[in-house]
């Protein structure tokens, strides 16, 4: 689950960790208010979406020209002229796509003298089994750029979890970032506290980019990209009331009911998988003879008739599907639950686009059955390339 910047950094404030002064804007008519509660002359409006790339996006609405979606303002008119450009207007950036996303949240800031701009994230590094820092000297809106031409400058200090954050780990993210003087000094109790806060927190993701050394010799977290693992969510009550439903694809928040493994994307062949490993290859396998899935959907190893049932018509309120492929390896999951499910979804909502199933192990022949009583327009597969092949060629 993701946050917006203002939520994550009211987190990080709550550490202790330097973070400026803020005010969340949900309503143009609140901008005047907003000002007054920082001290200036400088401020920032930030757009609050779950994407990167805000500072060069641009909004839909507005002359192409226009700035982006984080904007300097140095008076109370300049800020209140930009939260009326930008609240309630579309924002489009690298992330978004070019469909992009409404904004209707932006975050007033304090402005900040900056000296250096870093890079600083936290993330779960499965080559190591560790959760590690990754860090930079290029910090800033061009990260991916520095990722892509000049890997060099990116480093990783995985942390051991049984002693933390150590002096030597302080000591080697102080060197990796160039900090001296104050900025080390502050380096001694923001990079704990960061690792503290990741993991208390269940998170999955915490980026800090930038993380700025100010002109007074201070660090200062200028941006807070927060995610949680969603199956740790369930003891913190207090990050659940943090979630923006509008930011999420309703499929997606409907698929979360079910606790359904659902992801939208762009392509036009719906995917009904079991296990993980197995939808990838379905997806790969689906781009490999020419077509786009249209989501990843794990039903999991354990479904109900009624959780496949879902799952089913999830897929099918998606417009954009002009194709189906069930794709069943039955090991704890039973085919014969998955034909049922796929029956059941069937009768209510009717179906419109090809089918093709594929079902193999545990009750494959007892499925088999099930859909050929049901009288569907079934394709059955007798493999995974099979399937492939011939959804594409239903579709196409």
């Amino acid at each position: 689950m993701n946050i917006h910047e203002y939520q994550g950094k009211q987190l990080l404030k709550g550490y202790g960790l330097p973070v400026a002064d803020g005010v969340a804007i949900l309503k143009k008519g609140d901008a005047a208010a907003a000002v007054k509660q920082l001290p200036g002359p400088l401020y920032v409006v930030k757009s609050q979406i779950h994407a990167g790339g805000r500072g060069k996006g641009k909004f839909k609405e507005l002359p192409a020209d226009a700035k982006g979606g984080v904007r300097l303002a140095k008076s109370a008119d300049e800020v209140v002229k930009n939260v009326n450009d930008m609240l309630g207007n579309t924002l489009v950036t690298k992330q978004t796509g070019p469909a992009g996303k409404q904004v209707n949240r932006l975050y007033l800031e304090d402005g900040a003298d900056i000296d250096r701009e870093l890079y600083l994230s936290l993330l779960v590094d499965r080559t190591v089994g560790r959760v590690a820092f990754v860090v930079s000297t290029e910090g800033g809106m061009d990260i991916e750029t520095v990722a892509h031409d000049t890997p060099e400058k990116i480093i990783t200090v995985a942390i051991d979890p049984e002693k933390g954050v150590t002096d030597a780990d302080v000591k080697e993210l102080n060197a990796a970032l160039k900090l001296n003087g104050d900025a080390a000094k502050d380096g001694g109790f923001v990079f704990p506290t960061l690792y503290k806060a990741f993991v208390e927190k269940d998170m999955s993701l915490l980026e800090i980019n930038p993380l700025i050394v100010m002109t007074n010799g201070h660090l200062r977290v200028l941006d807070a990209k927060v995610s949680f693992d969603n199956n740790a969510l369930f003891r913190h009550p207090d990050i659940m009331e943090l979630r923006d439903t509008t930011e999420e694809d309703e499929k997606e928040i409907e698929a979360s009911k079910y606790d359904l493994a659902y992801v939208a994307l762009d392509g036009n062949i719906g995917c009904m998988v079991n296990g993980a490993g197995l939808a990838m290859a379905t997806m790969d396998i689906i781009k490999l003879y020419g077509k786009e899935p249209a989501n990843f959907l794990d039903v999991g190893g354990g479904a109900s008739k009624e959780k496949v049932t879902a799952a089913f018509k999830i897929i099918t309120k998606d417009p954009a599907v002009k194709g189906i492929l069930v794709n069943i390896f039955g090991g704890i999951m039973r085919c014969d639950i998955i034909a049922e499910g796929v029956v059941a979804a069937v009768k209510e909502v009717g179906l419109q686009v090809p089918l093709v199933v594929r079902l193999e192990g545990t009750n494959a022949e007892l499925g088999k059955q099930i859909l050929r009583d049901s009288k569907l327009n079934v394709q059955p597969a007798d493999d995974l390339d099979d399937a492939a092949k011939k959804i594409v060629a239903a579709v196409g």
